[in-house]
């Protein structure tokens, strides 16, 4: 982060958590960034605080949109990101005083709010915090005093919500929120439309962890079918090494896209069948269905 920006970011933060009334608490990540802790009442579910830090971030943007940015995605950012997200369930933070991986054993050390203008995350390392704390004591001791509560921002988030505001993008890998809008990167979705493709008739012949009896079934299928072969092409007879638990098995398979409509042998049961990943494949359809359930 650069530090000036980082710094007027923060000073905005501290500016809107008091118009909201809250009281902010600020201390290094230990890298390159700023926490702010805002103590609150608990009694908000995580989406609705994560709500509520959504119209924050957006009110510091709007008031500061030269150096802050709410913007989820990378290539829409500028200045200084604030991370609203990281108020979602099951996100994680590094506690006040953890020593982060970094060469120098930077610790995310707590501030006051006078400190912040003239601090240099560098000074905060395991061998020069033990000494400030004797010193100046815990800049944080009274947080769980003040406890503060969430109406005015979740009033500004639904102020937004009506000016045609929804909900921001989330991380991937929850689920798609009912205001969310695509969640996609704006270049991805702008860009031109995708050719759909082209499903081929394929039928599975084969499968086997042994190669031999694999071929050895398709030359039965061969048999068989002699009409259908005569129209097959080399590349159309396609032998995939597949890569099981622990070892690879064979599947075989026939691309019928050359051989007429009328003549395109219809998908039996493979010869043999001996698909190792089988078992593991009906186990994970059932566990999702049971979760599709449960939702």
């Amino acid at each position: 982060m650069d530090r000036q920006l980082g710094l007027h970011r923060t000073s905005s933060s501290s500016s809107a958590l008091r118009r909201s009334c809250l009281q902010g608490w600020p201390k290094t990540s230990g890298s390159r960034g700023m926490h702010i802790y805002v103590r609150i009442e608990p009694r908000w579910t995580f989406t609705d605080v994560r709500r509520a830090a959504v119209a924050l971030s957006r009110a510091i943007e709007r008031r500061a949109p030269q150096i802050a940015s709410s913007k989820w995605w990378k290539e829409e950012r500028h200045g200084v990101f604030l991370d609203y997200n990281q108020n979602a369930k099951d996100r994680t933070t590094c506690s006040a005083y953890s020593v982060r991986p970094v060469p120098d054993a930077r610790v995310s050390a707590p501030l006051r709010w006078s400190e912040v203008a003239d601090c240099d995350p560098a000074d905060f390392t395991m061998f020069t915090m033990p000494k400030r704390f004797a010193e100046t004591g815990d800049p944080h001791s009274e947080m769980n005093a003040v406890p503060g509560f969430l109406e005015p921002l979740l009033e500004l988030a639904a102020r937004d919500e009506a000016e045609g505001l929804g909900d921001a993008p989330w991380p991937p890998h929850f689920r798609k929120m009912e205001s969310e809008g695509p969640r996609v990167a704006p270049s991805r979705a702008r860009s031109k439309a995708k050719t759909p493709r082209v499903k081929m008739p394929l039928i599975v012949i084969a499968n086997s962890p042994d190669k031999v009896a694999a071929l050895a079934g398709l030359e039965r299928w061969k048999a068989r079918h002699a009409g259908a072969v005569e129209f097959l092409a080399p590349e159309d007879v396609l032998v995939d090494s597949m890569r099981g638990r622990s070892s690879t098995w064979t599947r075989i398979r026939i691309n019928l896209q050359h051989v007429p409509e009328n003549l395109r042998p219809a998908q039996g049961p493979p010869d043999p069948d001996d698909d190792p990943t089988r078992e593991w494949r009906e186990w994970n359809k059932e566990q999702t269905r049971q979760r599709k359930r449960e939702t």
